[in-house]
């Protein structure tokens, strides 16, 4: 790796605090945009800009996931069992990315962006007629079989809320971990998702649940990149810092945008994007 090699992408620092930023703010995965950015613009092969994508995710998630804990929003009950299936299943996924032809695995990481996408459309439209302030009220628990929680934030705001039953929260993020071994995303957008949809748990303290699970999660994913793949060093150098300057902003603006707006662009904005590298594979 040639220094002149690491200086004529300095570019890819200030388009990582911008992808953190957006990422850690609305919970979406980072590395749904890195991957095809580094895929497409930077132009590494497909197992590399997975591998990429995830640890330059690990770097952002981690910074962010310790905001999140300092503003005292994180359900640790709801990270433990999820933990349970979404590490063995993303290492699972990531051995099976490093074996996978290059081809079909940038076939698969478009059809999945598209996919991806058009859950996320889906449940926005449906979560925005549901979710309403951030403390329901206490009569509307009645019928779930879920526990009551009550989180209490360090700025005294307080969180009630019933959590979504156990065995599908985990069946669904655990299809999620998979997917963010196997093509660096996927995870946050379902587990986000689906503790908004199916509690609804405050969208502040899903945001802060799929972080610190994603965090825990990847760091195994990546490591598997990082011992039998074939590291981007020369990309992560940037895009490292870049995450870290973003972890320090997205947590901080949470909430300024309303979530169904943000998840609505980005779907769109993901599904244009996995048309593309769908479409750059077949020209291939």
């Amino acid at each position: 790796m040639e220094l002149s090699e690491v200086l004529s992408i300095w570019w890819v620092y200030p388009v990582s605090v911008i992808v953190a930023t957006v990422a850690l703010s609305s919970g979406i995965s980072g590395a749904l945009f890195f991957a095809p950015f580094f895929l497409l613009a930077v132009g590494l092969a497909p197992a590399q800009a997975i591998g990429a994508g995830l640890m330059t995710e690990l770097f952002g998630t981690f910074f962010g996931a310790l905001n999140y804990v300092r503003q005292q929003v994180v359900d640790f009950a709801i990270v433990r069992y999820l933990l349970i299936v979404t590490v063995p299943l993303a290492i699972v996924g990531a051995f099976v990315a490093l074996i996978i032809d290059p081809g079909a695995l940038q076939a698969i990481f478009g059809l999945a962006l598209i996919g991806l996408a058009t859950i996320m459309l889906w449940f926005s439209y449906r979560g925005s007629r549901r979710i309403g302030g951030v403390t329901p009220n206490a009569g509307s628990f009645q019928g779930e079989t879920g526990p009551l929680r009550v989180i209490r934030a360090r700025d005294g705001r307080q969180y009630r809320y019933v959590t979504p039953g156990k065995a599908v929260s985990m069946v669904l993020c655990g299809f999620g971990a998979f997917l963010t071994g196997l093509m660096s995303s996927g995870l946050p957008e379902i587990n986000t998702t689906q503790l908004i949809i199916r509690g609804p748990v405050p969208t502040r303290v899903a945001v802060g649940v799929s972080i610190t699970v994603l965090t825990i999660t990847v760091f195994f994913a990546s490591g598997i990149h990082a011992i039998s793949g074939e590291p981007a060093w020369q990309v992560v150098v940037w895009s490292i810092p870049g995450v870290i300057t973003g972890a320090q902003i997205g947590p901080r603006i949470q909430g300024r945008i309303p979530p169904h707006i943000a998840e609505r662009v980005l779907a769109v904005l993901f599904i244009g994007v996995g048309v593309l590298v769908i479409g750059l594979e077949m020209a291939s």
